[in-house]
Order: C-alpha cells, then structure tokens, then sequence
C-alpha cells in the first residue's frame, strides 16, 4: 500500500484517512487515480480535487455511516464506490452492526485496492446474473433450540459469503485457536475468497486448465468427500513441501486460493516496505540483504517477489517476538509453492492485459 501527499499542503497521508491532520481537507480515494484526492466544495454533493479543480467526484453512499472513503467520479450514476457497489447483504447499522461493517469495510477496499492495481475484470451481477462477483455479509442465527448457528464463510458461483462476526477481534481469534490456524484475519478470508472467483474468470481455457491441474491437483475432485477427510485424518504426511498451509493441502480447489491469498499478501506487503523505503542488510549476514526497487505489482515472476519475500518476512517475525506478537508471516515457500505462486502471476498478468 502506497503512501500519499495531501494536494492541499503536501503533509503525508494514508488509505484510510479521511481528513489531512495537517491542514484538515477532507480526503477520499479516487480509484481512477488510484490516489488519495484532497478535496474543496463543489456545490450540492459534488466535490472538486484540489489537485485538478474541473474534476468533480462525490462520496459513495456508504460514507454517510462512515464505512466507505471512496469517491465516485460526477459523470457515474451509480451511488456507491467501486467496492461497495458489489455488495448485496451487509450488517445492519446498530452500534455493534456499525462498528462490523466499518472493520469489514476497511478489509474490503484494501482488497479492492489489488483488484484495482492489477486491472483485473470485476463484473458484477449486473453483468452477470449468474456468476459476477457480490458479497453477502451474514449475520449468525439462533436455531430452534437457542443454539448459536454461525453464518459460513465461503464461495460459490461468484457469490463471497463472510461471516460479519468475525469482524469481532475476540470471535476471530477463538476460531483461530479452535482450528489451529496460524493465521486469519478479514482481509485474508477476502482474499482467499476472491481466488475462488478468478478460477472461474481466468482458467478456463484448455491450454490454462491443463496447466493448472498440473500443479495443484484436478480440482473436479469430491469437494465434501476431500474436506471430510482433512478434518477427520488431518493433512498428508509432508505436506509442508507442497503446500504453503493445512489447509491448502485439502482440495485442489482451497490450495489455489490459498496459494492466489498469499500472492496477494506477499505483493502488497513488498509494496507497502517500497512506499515506506525499508530494506534489510543485517550486519554479518549479507545473504538477507534486500531492497524492494521494482514495483511488486508488476513483477515479472513469482521468483523475483520471493527473493525480496524472504528476508523481508524473516525481519518482520523477529520485530513481532520483540514485541511478544506472533509471527506476521508463520510459513514457509517450498519450489512447488514457488511455482504455483508463479502461475498465479501469469493469470493476473495476463487478466489484467484483458
């Protein structure tokens, strides 16, 4: 992620921040810049950039809850950002519900943020009835009995279900712990989600297809019947070699997504070390020297990510020890997994190129 500069006063500014703390303008993010846009009254709803006055935007309608700081260009009809234009059921706006959809929120255009980076096609529902991309944010149940019955996390035919409690620090953690996840968070459920969707918009024709079931297994294989004997057997003996998790390893299908998530974390966590000028040179140990000079979202393979990956991981564990924090990045990239991450990189490559 970026750092930007306010239009207004050149103080430096964040994704999510919605006013300057230097100057006080007011800030959205524009995605048709791809920058965060100080902004002067145009008169009505409308808002001019300060840094190009004749360009007029407006803030989507979620802002008025203050979950979204996305803006909408004048001549769009449509009321909500990119983003937030996608979603279908969201929590309701009681304080708890509220404070939910803001977390959720925050997660959501962070991955949108990628999507957007990386040009990749976005059709919605609108466009396609059957499979465009949506998003319901469930709300758990009670049964019959006064049982809880917690909302799925999932997806299915470009439909991304997220469980909204687990916006809920505490709720998320005890079903990490449960699991025995190393990690889980709402902008990795999001990401993982989304990997889902890009299997069925980009591989799909033959030459892809073969070369994906090559790598990570035929993903025509029975779904439940796979899942049932993860849970029940746990994971192949030395899956470490193959797979980056657990749950990778339980179905072609989840070790794609898995493999497209950690594309996504590793690209957007070297490109925010490259905004903030961070690299590593431990003293005695020149082999974990790395500075991020090229821009990870145009990388031209996996292998050139990783390599900046590595040592940049391996800094940021030992600053969260120092801490008494988990480690950020408790995994390791075995070759098989390097090669699926590169494989993940010429779809995106190439869906970003139409």
């Amino acid at each position: 992620m970026k750092l930007y500069s306010c239009a207004h006063c050149g103080n430096r500014i964040h994704f999510d921040n919605r006013n300057c703390v230097n100057c006080g303008s007011l800030l959205g993010f524009l995605p048709k810049t791809m920058a965060m846009e100080a902004l002067a009254p145009a008169g009505g709803d409308l808002w001019a950039l300060v840094s190009d006055p004749k360009t007029t935007v407006r803030f989507c309608a979620n802002a008025l809850t203050d979950v979204c700081n996305w803006l909408v260009s004048s001549d769009d009809d449509h009321p909500y950002c990119q983003a937030c234009r996608h979603n279908r059921i969201v929590p309701v706006t009681d304080p708890e519900g509220l404070s939910r959809w803001q977390k959720i929120g925050q997660a959501q255009r962070h991955l949108f943020y990628s999507l957007l980076r990386w040009n990749l096609p976005r059709p919605g529902r609108d466009v396609d009835p059957q499979g465009g991309l949506v998003f319901d944010f469930l709300a758990d149940e009670v049964d019959a009995n006064g049982n809880l019955v917690p909302a799925m996390t999932g997806h299915q035919d470009g439909l991304i279900s997220l469980r909204a409690a687990e916006a809920n620090d505490a709720t998320r953690e005890s079903v990490r712990v449960s699991m025995n996840e190393p990690y889980r968070t709402l902008l990795g459920h999001f990401r993982h989600e989304i990997g889902h969707f890009y299997w069925s918009q980009l591989v799909r024709d033959d030459e892809t297809l073969n070369a994906a079931r090559a790598l990570f297994g035929d993903e025509r294989a029975d779904y439940n019947e796979a899942l049932q004997r993860n849970y029940q057997q746990g994971p192949p003996p030395g899956w470490q070699e193959n797979y980056i998790s657990v749950y990778a390893s339980s179905h072609p299908s989840e070790d794609f997504a898995e493999c497209w998530a950690h594309f996504s974390h590793i690209v957007d966590t070297l490109d925010t070390a490259r905004s903030f000028g961070l690299s590593t040179d431990p003293r005695h140990h020149h082999e974990m020297a790395v500075e991020i000079d090229v821009d990870p979202y145009r990388a031209d393979n996996a292998q050139m990510l990783v390599d900046a990956w590595v040592p940049l991981s391996v800094a940021l564990n030992a600053v969260q020890r120092s801490m008494g924090q988990r480690d950020s990045y408790p995994f390791v990239l075995p070759p098989p997994v390097i090669r699926k991450l590169e494989f993940v990189n010429g779809l995106i490559r190439r869906g970003g190129n139409g």
